[in-house]
């Protein structure tokens, strides 16, 4: 029954990361024309879907043939690595990037829109506000950094690029210590931070010399909205756990049920999540996949925990932190997810087991009835005489003096089935017996 457990939880997760695999390869091919404009939205929060969407948008574009990409910004900021990440891909692109911001590029937002090969912003529009979180002195030092370096790479004051993240950065007449710059649109105008101000898409394509271009607008799919939702840490850390808590419990209850589902679903949305973003390639997935059937094969199949089940566990652990952007994310996910698991198994355990399904599986009635003979009550009369052991006696058992079956004991070793005892003591309803061996048979 384990090894058939073993095997069907094994081929859901199979078939499960199969029609995850069908489902992101299935695409509904880009009516594009060369030449064309590519407007693409970037609003909301920065997050790794975004990143994704973003990515596949730039290569879609290059393939294409687009004249340029019009990034539409308006947003409040969101994850660091993220908007590096959109960064790195707007700042490699072989087509011009535009970074419009239509109403805010705050945080994250800013290093996105200081990307661009030109940055032009609507009248009402403001840029800045980068302090990252938590707002200790390495990370801050990080993010001004990659601040300063895409400023001064797209011809921008860095210094100007810096005040936008660290609040110890002075520049006289537009930022004071101990406080973070946000540029408005003229602002960014009057300090040659912005190429131009712009109140449509229009406006902005006719003067940068794209007004008489045909525009391809392109959206997230419901694949990249969804894995920027369950690529977050709180839900990362949430479905390793539903994950590792479901197979678990399905390991230790028979058959293949809700744990083992819940489980499954909950492995396939964390891998899909990241196979959608890039944050991880398949070969992460396979990783996974080898280290839990090395982990069923020793559950199920080697007795005893070896090479298969540390290699499984390995591989287990090891796909899960090189599924993440960083190392110590990973670790801290991966220590969040197991401390989580663990409450969950117990918790869960000790509900199924006063659960009605565990009453159904478990027998606990008494049987009243045995098909062996009842034990003769013990008298004093039978100290003395010998008889046959009926069982092995380790050292009790039971043994046959003068037609009556009685329960006795040995001094503490061990007599055989079928030999010859005799009952040295009884006290209540205790019997000591010992051996008979041949040469004290008449003694």
């Amino acid at each position: 029954m384990s090894g058939q457990r073993g095997k069907g939880l094994l081929g859901k997760i199979g078939i499960a990361m199969f029609v995850c695999w069908v489902c992101m390869g299935l695409s509904v091919p880009t009516m594009a024309q060369a030449g064309e404009v590519w407007v693409v939205p970037i609003k909301g929060t920065i997050e790794w879907g975004l990143a994704g969407f973003v990515n596949r948008a730039v290569g879609e574009a290059t393939d294409a043939g687009a004249s340029a990409i019009l990034l539409e910004i308006n947003t409040f900021g969101g994850r660091v690595d993220a908007a590096t990440e959109i960064r790195d891909t707007i700042l490699t692109s072989r087509i011009p990037v535009i970074a419009y911001v239509t109403e805010r590029a705050w945080s994250a937002g800013a290093l996105i829109a200081m990307a661009g090969e030109h940055l032009v912003m609507a009248p009402s529009s403001s840029i800045g506000a980068a302090e990252p979180r938590p707002a200790e002195e390495k990370t801050i030092s990080a993010v001004r950094a990659e601040f300063e370096a895409t400023a001064q790479g797209k011809g921008r004051d860095p210094k100007i690029a810096a005040a936008m993240v660290d609040k110890d950065v002075v520049i006289e007449g537009l930022v004071g210590e101990g406080k973070l710059l946000t540029l408005s649109a003229n602002q960014a105008i009057e300090y040659g931070f912005a190429d131009f101000v712009s109140s449509s898409r229009a406006d902005v394509l006719q003067k940068l010399g794209f007004g008489d271009s045909k525009l391809h607008e392109l959206f997230p799919t419901l694949a990249e909205k969804v894995a920027g939702f369950v690529t977050q840490p709180v839900m990362s850390s949430l479905l390793l756990s539903l994950g590792f808590a479901g197979l678990v419990l399905e390991i230790l209850t028979p058959g293949f049920g809700v744990p083992g589902t819940i489980g499954v679903v909950s492995l396939v949305l964390f891998f899909g999540g990241r196979l959608v973003t890039g944050l991880a390639g398949w070969e992460v997935a396979m990783l996974f996949l080898a280290g839990f059937i090395l982990l069923l094969i020793e559950v199920f199949v080697i007795p005893g925990f070896g090479v298969a089940g540390i290699l499984g566990l390995g591989g287990i652990f090891g796909s899960i932190v090189l599924s993440y952007a960083t190392t110590e994310a990973g670790l801290t996910s991966l220590a969040v997810a197991l401390l989580v698991t663990i409450l969950i198994v117990v918790v869960g355990w000790k509900y199924f087991r006063r659960s009605s399904a565990w009453q159904r599986l478990v027998l606990h009635t008494v049987i009243a009835e045995t098909t062996e003979p009842e034990v003769a009550t013990v008298t004093h009369d039978l100290e003395g005489k010998t008889g046959k052991a009926l069982t092995p006696l380790r050292p009790a058992g039971i043994v046959d003096v003068d037609g009556e079956r009685i329960d006795a004991v040995t001094e503490g070793g061990f007599v055989a089935k079928d030999s010859l005892v005799r009952v040295v003591e009884i006290t209540g309803n205790r019997v000591l017996v010992k051996a008979i061996v041949p040469d004290d048979k008449d003694n």
